[in-house]
């Protein structure tokens, strides 16, 4: 199989895996990472960047600064982070591990002592701001807002003077120039190379564009299309349609990216698709995804991984482009970062379905909490505003340490150590065995074995682990409460004075992460959560 990516200096993306046999048939035990048989996966690790995760405004140091629902974030020239912090009505960066507030204040909070936003240009603490959604930089470092709540598109320059530089504040679809122009809660906006900026007026299910003069007109058709919630109540929709722009239709598009030929994609929320606005072509296509509304308001979600025509999202919200020309899709619904890369999507950052958490760790093995933005680092790092959890998340992608020793046989990492066996792991009935005792004091297990009885015991943190050599179960016993046995594949054995385990099984029994490289016929674990 070839390599997903292609392999760019600088770009952090690029690091992948590069195996095409799948888990089960180079020798890692299971049906693979993931249940696929197929271990081409990009590997990452998520961390916390910023924000505790409490509901707050609290700013000085990321580690113990607050946010509320952050919507969006862009990456700066200089490597900082700007922040729409949406329930904070503020625009905020985070610079050299510190927060602080850079256009946006709130003098009055509602009763319940949240800020209360408004509509009012000037120096950056004279400023307001109402629900601030997406942002983007245009290359003089002026910050460009989708002011949702104020339907208007604001202006941040360098000094954090703030202007409206489209929208008077009023609901509505009309085009003309500066305020003159009026929109419907605009969810995200994107600089061209040329200065033009272009909006995604969510609720108009349109794509505006702002001229550098000011003026603003709609690139695609308005949808017409109306739904009947329940008898005798009809609520207007967006609608899908592909070919010429100015025909195309869209249902609630909430994020926009402008790729390296100045072409757009968007993410048409209530289409469940990724849309791509071809400027030269002057049309409008599907890029991934696929569903319709029909008598609905929006297209059912989902969720699938593999051809673009294949994939399925969840509302998909905020994008972003990395270096290699690939797109990065912030999943909100689906509590997932996603990839859209020479026509194929891949998962690299959690679980993959409607499942939220918080935990931190391995790819899939981490969550999220409707993550509304995504944007790549100059070196290839990704950050994600995780509007739920309240956080900026941090993603990395995960190297093999670079002095593997052992050549063409089975080798296994703890995270970024290779664990050093005296018994060489073995192949066995299409299971990968190791020696116990190397791999569970690698992860800080200790290991007591009993000769009576033939019991393998493993301890650490108020878990007790039993295994018995020739015996197809496991006991985990958590605290002296919780005891849970389950059948295991592949029955240990002793080999030369040594215990041997199936890898795979052995090591997510004790909450590791598995996965294989084919290239190098290494079993990388890692813990799930940090």
């Amino acid at each position: 199989m070839k390599k997903i990516h292609k392999v760019l200096a600088g770009s952090l993306l690029a690091a992948v895996l590069t195996g095409g046999t799948g888990a089960a048939a180079a020798g890692l035990d299971g049906d693979g990472v993931y249940g696929s048989g197929d271990s081409s996966q990009l590997m990452t690790n998520v961390t916390q960047f910023a924000g505790t995760g409490d509901f707050g405004d609290q700013e000085g140091s990321s580690a113990k600064s607050t946010f509320r629902a952050p919507q969006s974030v862009a990456v700066a020239a200089d490597g900082s982070l700007i922040i729409a912090d949406a329930r904070n009505n503020a625009i905020r960066k985070i610079s050299g591990g510190t927060v602080q507030t850079v256009a946006g204040v709130s003098k009055v909070v509602d009763q319940r002592g949240f800020p209360i936003g408004g509509l009012h240009d000037g120096t950056s603490d004279a400023s307001f701001f109402q629900a601030p959604a997406g942002i983007a930089l245009d290359g003089n470092g002026n910050i460009y807002v989708a002011d949702s709540a104020n339907n208007a598109v604001r202006k941040v320059d360098p000094a954090g003077n703030v202007t409206t530089i489209a929208g008077d504040g009023i609901i509505g679809d009309k085009n003309g120039k500066g305020k003159e122009a009026r929109f419907h809660n605009p969810k995200d906006v994107a600089v061209a190379a040329d200065g033009t900026v272009y909006v995604a007026d969510t609720l108009n299910h349109a794509i505006r564009k702002i001229a550098t003069d000011g003026t603003v007109t709609t690139l695609n058709a308005l949808s017409d299309r109306a739904i009947e919630k329940k008898p005798g109540t009809v609520e207007p929709a967006g609608d899908f349609a592909d070919g010429p722009i100015a025909k195309a239709k869209f249902n609630e598009p909430s994020g926009l990216a402008v790729d390296k030929k100045g072409n757009l994609y968007v993410s048409d929320s209530g289409n469940q698709r990724i849309r791509y606005i071809d400027f030269a072509a002057g049309t409008v296509t599907t890029a991934a995804g696929a569903g319709e509304a029909g008598k609905n308001l929006y297209a059912a979600g989902d969720f699938a991984d593999g051809a673009a025509t294949k994939a399925r999202f969840n509302f998909p919200a905020g994008l972003g482009m990395t270096q290699e020309g690939g797109l990065l899709i912030a999943d909100s619904l689906n509590h997932s970062i996603r990839y859209l890369f020479e026509g194929a999507v891949q998962t690299i950052a959690g679980d993959g379905g409607q499942f939220s958490g918080s935990d931190n760790g391995p790819d899939r093995a981490a969550s999220f909490n409707n993550p509304s933005d995504v944007a790549e680092g100059a070196d290839g790092s990704i950050y994600v505003a995780d509007a739920s959890n309240n956080q900026i998340r941090l993603i990395s992608p995960y190297r093999l340490p670079t002095d593997l020793s052992g050549g063409d046989d089975i080798k296994v990492v703890y995270e970024t150590k290779q664990i050093e066996f005296d018994a060489q792991p073995e192949l066995s009935n299409g299971r990968t065995m190791v020696p116990v005792r190397a791999i569970a004091e690698a992860a800080g297990f200790t290991v007591e074995y009993i000769d009576e009885g033939k019991l393998i015991l493993l301890e650490k943190d108020g878990v007790t682990v039993e295994m018995a050599i020739g015996r197809e179960t496991v006991r985990t016993v958590e605290n002296g409460r919780e005891d849970t046995v389950r059948p295991i594949d592949a029955a240990p054995y002793l080999k030369d004075g040594f215990t041997m385990v199936p890898v795979r099984f052995f090591a997510e029994q004790i909450g590791m992460d598995v996965q294989w490289n084919q290239e190098h016929r290494t079993a990388i674990l890692r813990g799930k959560a940090k």
